[in-house]
């Protein structure tokens, strides 16, 4: 197949010992690259015993068969491995440059297999591959990791992914961080840390990307981009970022506020985009191939929270996470809140989150500051959170507990399940499911990595994105739970299951016509729409599998009281959608057994998996 290189790196840090191997063609005909091909390889190869934190899990880095050429938003890449925070299916995509320079080294993804005693670092030059001493780089921050590694090579165009202290204190919601970017959730981070690998930094030589066919590519791309550029949601994310819908989730009820417990707060206009844009944004840094450019760049220039120069301007998770969810209208503290996070390693969503979950105990009466090392997280206070990250990051005092995540912490201070906002172990990401009754299939109902909104972000779609063609039809609306919304939701985790595989950014909203067509082009592989849909199936249905050979069941697939229970506010007071019902009509559709979570046979020949 065309658009890919044809070759994976397979790196043993127990053994150093560094080989190839040739891509399988059958898994990429079946499952393309990135997530899908990552999850049908790692199946063969963890099982419940697994653990995440060994040397015998396996971490993948891999691209996908857009990466490298100028198909919009195409120059993503994954990273997988059995996660230590959920104990299923770990998945995390990242933005930026890293993937591309992956693919032109000449490889379609990395393989680590085995840990290394000593620190080290993978580095991928012209002169060849090897596994380099980093044990001056361990116990930095990203931030100066990557910097060092580049003056190294001598090229600020030299590309790294590497991890933080969070990383090397095995933070089980670490991330991975690559040019001002993240690979964020579910843990890879620790994954890394665990085998002792601090970063890889890759400066690969120019090489072309050879589409199938180099006109038809090239007309498929450009029509690509213009039907993405003349869209409002891309034409709001280049100016406002992705915080521009804070002021309409305030007012719609989308916002979590005061950790899932107020409707809507008047502090929310203090973090929206359009006041960030006026106060602090000094401009967009897109990711590779990108028309969107929803990232920013900031400074604050003066009082207690001036930065040294610009950085990354958090983005609308984070500013819900530390902002609405602690009550803190402080845009230039988020933005330093973001920065620690971002450099110690810290996933923002399941960091902040833990955090304000330690905001509510403490303001419910249910934990004492001496049981937090003497903190006082009152509601809206800032220091607090800026110290709880950096306990965090070094596992110090109760940051050790906080570590280990939100279920960690209710387990160590005997809070009830339904109190804590999690699914699968994982922390619920920010668009409340009480404005919007389909987050609750994507935060619980056979979410291949726990809670997610870029995996089933009806939030998003039902504001009239064009995925018609695939079955995805605007025929329901907000507070819906029915089996038309359950199937609603499962059509669009099939999608973007596609969109983990290609791999593309979620704000690249074309219809899916053009995106096969792109597809054809690139790998010279026809799909017909009904052919594209089962493909979609296919791949999630795969992630499925892995999560129920890790020893999930239909009982997991569950939302915690906490999510559930109706505000008395808010654009969303009085709602809240029949979970069990919304859980039926899903499992129908998806044939899983109520008991097991498992699918029918049929289902499975149907896809091409029964032989697993």
């Amino acid at each position: 197949m065309k658009g890919f290189t044809g070759k994976l790196l397979i790196v043993d840090l127990n053994t150093k010992v560094i080989e190839e191997e040739p891509l399988d063609t059958e898994i990429a005909n079946k499952f393309l690259g990135g997530a899908g091909y990552c999850v049908r390889y790692l199946y063969n190869h963890i099982n419940k015993d697994t653990d995440p934190l060994s040397p015998d899990n396996i971490l993948m880095f891999m691209t996908g068969p857009f990466c490298g050429s100028n198909a919009p938003t195409s120059g993503r890449f994954v990273v997988c491995a059995k996660s230590p925070l959920t104990g299923i299916w770990g998945e995390s995509n990242c933005g930026g440059f890293f993937g591309p320079e992956l693919k032109k080294a000449g490889f379609d993804g990395i393989i680590i297999k085995g840990a290394s005693e000593t620190p080290v670092y993978l580095e991928m030059t012209e002169d060849g591959i090897k596994i380099k001493d980093a044990t001056s780089l361990w116990g930095k921050g990203i931030i100066e990791t990557s910097k060092s590694l580049k003056n190294g090579l001598g090229s600020e165009l030299a590309r790294v992914a590497c991890i933080g202290p969070a990383g090397e204190n095995l933070v089980r919601y670490a991330i991975i961080g690559s040019e001002d970017k993240a690979a964020g959730r579910t843990g890879m981070g620790a994954v890394m840390g665990s085998k002792k690998l601090k970063a890889i930094v890759i400066k690969a030589k120019k090489r072309s990307y050879e589409p199938a066919n180099p006109e038809e590519f090239k007309e498929s791309v450009k029509a690509t981009i213009e039907n993405i550029n003349s869209s409002f949601a891309t034409q709001m994310f280049g100016i406002l970022g992705t915080s521009g819908g804070v002021d309409m989730y305030n007012s719609t009820g989308e916002l979590p506020i005061k950790y899932w417990t107020l409707g809507t707060w008047e502090g929310a206009f203090n973090l929206s985009g359009s006041t960030a844009s006026e106060k602090i944004f000094t401009g967009n840094y897109p990711c590779f191939a990108c028309p969107i450019g929803c990232a920013k760049k900031t400074e604050i220039k003066e009082g207690e929270y001036k930065t040294d120069g610009e950085i990354e301007a958090a983005e609308y998770e984070t500013v819900a996470g530390f902002g609405s969810m602690i009550l803190n209208d402080n845009l230039e503290s988020i933005q330093v809140a973001n920065y620690l996070c971002n450099d110690y390693g810290i996933d923002t969503i399941s960091g902040s989150s833990t955090i304000a979950f330690i905001y509510y105990l403490y303001n419910t009466g249910k934990i004492k500051k001496e049981d937090i090392d003497g903190l006082e997280p009152e509601w809206g206070s800032i220091q607090p959170l800026l110290d709880m990250i950096k306990k965090i990051s070094m596992r110090d005092g109760v940051g050790d507990v906080l570590a280990n995540g939100s279920d960690a912490v209710g387990k160590h201070f005997k809070i009830s399940q339904d109190e804590i906002a999690t699914v699968y172990g994982m922390e619920i990401p920010y668009h409340d499911l009480r404005r919007m009754f389909g987050m609750a299939v994507g935060y619980a109902l056979g979410t291949p990595r726990g809670p997610c909104h870029t995996s089933c972000d009806a939030y998003f779609l039902l504001l009239g994105v064009p995925y018609d063609e695939f079955g995805i039809k605007m025929e329901v609306d907000w507070y819906q739970d029915d089996a038309a919304m359950a199937v609603y939701c499962a059509r669009i985790q099939d999608y973007r299951a596609i969109t983990s595989s290609l791999i593309m950014c979620i704000f690249a909203n074309a219809p899916p016509s053009m995106v096969i067509s792109m597809l054809k082009a690139a790998t010279g592989q026809s799909f017909s729409m009904d052919e594209f849909k089962i493909l979609g199936e296919r791949i999630y249905m795969m992630k499925r599998l892995f999560n129920l050979k890790m020893g999930l069941t239909g009982h997991d697939d569950r939302l915690p009281k906490i999510v559930l229970n109706p505000l008395k506010e808010g654009g969303s007071a009085g709602q809240t959608p029949n979970f069990e019902k919304l859980k039926q009509g899903y499992y129908d559709y998806r044939t899983f057994d109520l008991d097991s979570g498992y699918p029918k046979p049929e289902k499975l020949t149907k896809l091409g998996l029964d032989k697993l």
